[in-house]
């Protein structure tokens, strides 16, 4: 009789602590799930039924007919979607690591605390990407210009063709240089944030030490920005591959530069709003998800293995 006394409690106390897992539960389920529901119609019913699309082939005669993997061997037998996807490429490795080591020194300087006017400074690096991408492109497409823009003013002022952004040669950098312009406050910001987390009492000991600033910087900051470097990369790569902003209000301005096929994304757009090829667009969608997935999957492993 005293042992089943003594239990009784025991009892009553695990099944309280059942029926409060049990209402957690029920809590974390009820925020979850709008955002899986969300995820769900958003993103993954999209991915789908644009996997769905690439197995078929709609024709004016015949109608649509499934293909199976017809149109993943048209387009990786492309030269058009090749030629987008090496410039997309060459934009990636060329213009990312420029933007990111501009927006790390500017983060590293606001952080220093020997930047005069600091908050001021931060503010004006940030400022462009609040500007919103259409004004930007419009903005910098005037100023390039040969006849009313800065740059026409610049070469009138030497008597030579110094700046010509409007040619083959140059276009991808100019498109560089704007989207640098845009995003360089973006990562300035997410850098910064992380090395606001820094403990102070690293600094301390760095100075007791007698670390100098890049001593500091090396040994303390940039270990410190690992992970905020990896997001600030794979964000930067997910951008990359979905350039398409830029040079599609550019193309306007220079239609014989910038052609229908000059990003992947652009190629696509334009083969299922223009071409009505939809069946088509989506295999190039559903094949560059699949690169930019993998190659921001392997900067991830790599750079969260990888020490400073």
């Amino acid at each position: 009789m005293t042992t089943m006394s003594a239990a009784a409690p025991q009892v009553a106390h695990e099944r309280r602590r059942a029926r409060l897992k049990t209402r957690l539960n029920l809590a974390g389920a009820g925020f979850v799930t709008p955002f899986l529901i969300g995820f769900a119609l958003l993103v993954i019913a999209p991915v789908l039924y644009s996997l769905y699309l690439s197995l078929f082939r709609t024709q004016l005669i015949g109608g649509t007919s499934f293909v199976g993997l017809e149109n993943y061997t048209q387009a990786f037998t492309d030269p058009k979607f090749w030629s987008g996807a090496l410039r997309v490429l060459v934009f990636l490795v060329v213009q990312v690591p420029i933007m990111l080591v501009l927006a790390l020194i500017a983060a590293l300087a606001v952080d220093s605390g020997r930047l005069y006017g600091r908050s001021f400074f931060r503010l004006a690096i940030f400022l462009p990407y609040a500007v919103p991408g259409v004004v930007a492109v419009l903005m910098w497409g005037f100023m390039y210009s040969d006849r009313m823009g800065l740059t026409g003013y610049v070469n009138d002022l030497f008597g030579v063709q110094l700046i010509t952004p409007y040619t083959r040669q140059w276009i991808l950098t100019a498109i560089g240089n704007i989207v640098t312009w845009e995003y360089v406050g973006y990562n300035m910001l997410i850098f910064y944030s992380g090395l606001r987390s820094v403990s102070t009492e690293l600094y301390e000991a760095a100075a007791i030490d007698g670390a100098g600033q890049m001593r500091t910087i090396f040994s303390i900051k940039l270990p410190a920005l690992r992970g905020s470097i990896v997001v600030a990369t794979i964000f930067s790569i997910i951008g990359s591959f979905q350039l398409f902003n830029e040079p599609n209000i550019l193309k306007t301005i220079a239609p014989t530069i910038v052609t229908t096929n000059f990003t992947p994304n652009m190629y696509a757009y334009n083969l299922s709003f223009v071409g009505q090829q939809v069946n088509y667009a989506a295999t190039m969608a559903i094949i560059m998800g699949v690169v930019t997935a993998v190659i921001a999957y392997v900067v991830q492993l790599r750079g969260s293995r990888q020490e400073f």
